[in-house]
């Protein structure tokens, strides 16, 4: 009779919890295809209507997380739980969780204000935090660089709103500074002369604005000249090493000297 009884008890609780269970589970399923269709036509959409890309990548990561808050309580009503306790529950757990994650909150407020002022995009060069590097995505709590030595940087938005941005790539030009030092008795104009030419010969240099070549310190054991010459963003780096290698090859071809501590050998009388 024990066991009779206890057959009937657990086919009455599969008979009605079974159902709800499977329910939920085509639900999930459903609701799943769902998203992923409304997040494709969502996209086509923005595209078509040429959203900015950062903002599109952000409405999609915030739209998603909404559909799928949705799709959680769906889920759960089906199984029984009341959605108006539910939603105290929620309410109250996410005063709770509100209060012991306030950095997370402030790093969603953050992501909007950078998407409402717009400080960089997705494709960006931009300095911040510390690091450097091309923006990569733009989150809802975080943004991601892509450093210059191909590394993965991860900014939380709520620092990155609240502190400086220096954006390389919205001017389209970049400034390259180099100071390059001669010796005492190399001549100054020929010296200028000689960096104004391998400014001039580099095919990645601008013309507009115009190279200078300036003497920028008297300093101990050298005279400093100010060189800088002007290139894109993306050109940046190969002006730089560029340049570098040239004015070393330039300056001994031409006889100046560049100076550099001389080791020296003292001989002891035996």
């Amino acid at each position: 009779m024990d066991l009779e009884r206890w057959l009937d008890i657990a086919q009455g609780f599969i008979m009605e919890y079974g159902i709800k269970v499977i329910g939920a589970i085509v639900i999930w399923i459903i609701g799943s295809w769902v998203i992923k269709k409304l997040n494709k036509g969502m996209s086509k959409l923005m595209s078509k209507r040429s959203y900015d890309e950062s903002l599109q990548k952000f409405l999609l990561n915030l739209i998603g997380w909404a559909l799928k808050i949705i799709l959680f309580i769906a889920i759960l009503s089906q199984l029984g739980v009341e959605t108006t306790s539910f939603a105290a529950i929620l309410a109250a757990a996410g005063l709770a969780i509100g209060m012991a994650l306030q950095g997370s909150l402030g790093n969603f407020a953050g992501g909007v204000l950078i998407m409402i002022f717009k400080p960089f995009k997705i494709g960006d060069l931009i300095e911040a935090q510390g690091e450097l590097g091309v923006v990569k995505e733009i989150e809802i709590f975080t943004t991601k660089l892509t450093g210059l030595s191909n590394r993965e940087i991860i900014i939380p938005n709520g620092s990155l709103s609240n502190g400086n941005i220096i954006n390389y790539t919205t001017e389209g030009t970049r400034r390259v500074d180099l100071t390059f030092g001669v010796g005492y008795d190399s001549d100054i104009k020929k010296t200028k002369e000689v960096l104004m030419n391998v400014l001039t010969s580099h095919p990645k240099v601008l013309k507009e604005p115009a190279p200078t070549v300036n003497v920028s310190e008297l300093a101990d054991s050298s005279i400093n000249f100010a060189v800088r010459p002007w290139s894109t963003a993306d050109d940046y780096w190969d002006v730089y090493f560029g340049i570098t290698e040239n004015v070393k090859e330039a300056l001994d071809a031409a006889g100046i000297e560049i100076p550099y501590p001389h080791a020296v050998e003292i001989q002891k009388d035996a």
